[in-house]
């Protein structure tokens, strides 16, 4: 039996978590290395499936390895199997109600203590777990697995608040209308990548968060920091069955779920033709439905910076490395493992005058010149691994198509994988604008360069417009007003996410809400109120306090 709100409660105030910079000598930096060495003489860890509460180890195993030193793994996990995904599906439907009919305030208290154990308790822990096993270095794995994990949490009952106070502004005399925002009818299927720790718990989390109860399967190679972010949430005080966690063979969990007449919505992160794919065949099970199954999903992007000549050219260099290379700049993974930084720049367009006279090409071959490759255990190391075998063969075939089309390799367009999945910066000269690395995804630190005339400025952002399917993020650099203003113009649909000055990377959850449109998704806006909307149903009440004295209208009178 639920217990009654004897109050309007208020959540308290929310802000970013402040991110820790991990210098040396510091007491964070010792901190997180004694982590990663406890976990390092820990592994392989045994993961199994989480289902109504309990571990459920159905023998089927597969293995985590690790991306910078493949021979070995960070854990192993046990796949779910039909009847565990069944029963799973069974659970979370069994939970709902008591779930949705919790209070608000003491599911916001649930995520605001799961947010507290993120960013304090389990920090290290969980950033351990994601620099060994997605191959993140120390700022990387900070900015996701701690700060953007926790915001997300502590956001998301802030938005929810604020949508639950979305009332009616209007109300006849003698009766009150009111709005409640139900949760979904049936399960809410999750699947997450391996690139973001944060979107690992952000999938599942956000929908539970309005009351529904979700089946969450987590990417194969990401599997243990998701599993310790399940047992954040368990701690935290989710209940049993709300978020059920089944790792497994991602076709078969997933057609699974979505074949199940309750199956109400998907969030997903991942490749464009895994969603269209699933987009598909949940329209073939219309008919099995009570309703009409949310789709919500953000997928791939070919993302841009656009440099014009007006632009401060330090500025501009220095924002494109990072914004091609952080996090091994991967911009999306095959198949449902996602995307190892989805707003990565791979599209790079520099007015001539910028690039040649004034020092763009130098100075940008020359920052990257200087990052450092290798395992994130090493602080030194600038990047680390891609996240496995099939990726980098990608990365590596699409570096020999750019060259056997005619592409210039300016530096980089090697790799190394004989202990881990390591491949070079690289950047790609090309004269043609819609050659293969202009147009295609690719899934690793690539960016290719087209340089254009300063006089064709305006005939080169209908290039950035037309060249690909996707519209996630771009980057304008100009000093120039008009020349920003001409460019937001002419690329509007071209990203769902837009930056001036500024890299295109980088979202920060309540700053700037993050998602793309077209091809890179429906745009729901992850760390925003919008992405709320999407997993509730509303129900408008009207309560009349005044009987009716006759059923004629005063018009009916003669």
């Amino acid at each position: 039996m639920s217990t009654p709100q004897l109050a309007a409660f208020k959540v308290p105030a929310i802000d970013n978590e402040p991110m820790k910079a991990y210098p040396p000598g510091s007491a964070d930096r010792q901190a997180l290395v004694a982590a990663i060495a406890q976990m390092e003489q820990g592994l392989p860890f045994e993961v199994p499936c989480i289902v109504n509460g309990e571990a459920v180890k159905t023998g089927k195993l597969a293995k985590q390895p690790l991306p910078h030193d493949h021979a070995r793994h960070l854990c192993t996990y046990h796949e779910a199997d039909e009847a565990t995904v069944a029963k799973a599906i069974d659970g979370a439907l069994a939970a709902k109600a008591q779930w949705e009919s919790m209070p608000w305030n003491d599911r916001a208290a649930i995520f605001l203590k799961a947010a507290d154990l993120v960013s304090g308790k389990y920090r290290y822990k969980l950033m351990a777990a994601t620099i060994l096993g997605q191959g993140k270095n120390a700022w990387q794995a900070e900015i996701d697995a701690a700060a953007e994990l926790s915001d997300f949490f502590r956001f998301g009952v802030k938005f929810v608040e604020e949508l639950y106070a979305q009332q009616p502004v209007k109300n006849s005399a003698g009766a009150w209308n009111r709005v409640e925002y139900r949760a979904l009818e049936g399960f809410v299927l999750a699947v997450s990548p391996f690139n973001f720790t944060a979107i690992g718990g952000n999938l599942p989390g956000a929908p539970a968060l309005v009351g529904n109860v979700v089946v969450w399967k987590p990417s194969p190679a990401a599997t243990y920091s998701n599993f310790l972010v399940h047992q954040i949430l368990v701690e935290a005080g989710v209940p049993a069955g709300v978020i059920q966690f089944v790792p497994g063979p991602p076709p078969d969990v997933v057609a699974q779920a979505i074949n199940h007449k309750a199956f109400a919505a998907l969030h997903f992160t991942g490749s464009t033709f895994v969603f269209k794919k699933l987009w598909k065949d949940i329209a073939a099970n219309l008919d099995k439905y009570k309703g009409y199954p949310r789709i919500v999903g953000e997928t791939g992007g070919k993302n841009f910076h656009v440099v014009h000549r007006s632009a401060e050219v330090r500025n501009a260099v220095l924002q494109s490395v990072r914004g091609a290379f952080e996090y091994q700049g991967i911009m999306l993974f095959l198949l449902y493992l996602g995307c190892q930084k989805c707003s990565a720049l791979s599209r790079l367009y520099v007015s001539s005058s910028v690039w040649n006279e004034g020092g763009f090409k130098n100075q940008f071959l020359e920052e990257i010149a200087k990052i450092k490759v290798g395992p994130p255990t090493d602080w030194s190391n600038f990047m680390g691994p891609v996240i496995g075998r099939p990726a980098y063969d990608k990365i590596t075939s699409y570096i020999q198509k750019a060259r056997a089309a005619g592409g210039e390799v300016l530096i980089g367009g090697t790799g190394d994988d004989s202990k881990g999945y390591f491949i070079q910066p690289t950047v790609i000269l090309t004269k043609d604008p819609k050659s293969v690395t202009m147009v295609e995804e690719i899934f690793g630190p690539v960016v290719t360069v087209y340089v254009f005339e300063d006089a064709d400025f305006e005939k080169t952002l209908d290039l950035v417009d037309e060249t690909t399917d996707y519209a996630l993020t771009g980057a304008i650099f100009a000093k120039d007003r008009s020349a920003l203003i001409a460019a937001t113009n002419r690329l509007r649909n071209a990203a769902g996410n837009v930056y001036y000055n500024e890299k295109c990377t980088g979202a920060v959850v309540g700053q700037q809400p993050f998602g793309g449109a077209r091809a890179s998704g429906t745009n729901d806006k992850a760390g925003s109120i919008s992405i709320f909307y999407r997993f509730v149903s509303a129900r408008s009440i009207k309560e009349n306090f005044v009987g009716l004295e006759d059923f004629n209208y005063p018009s009916n009178l003669v």
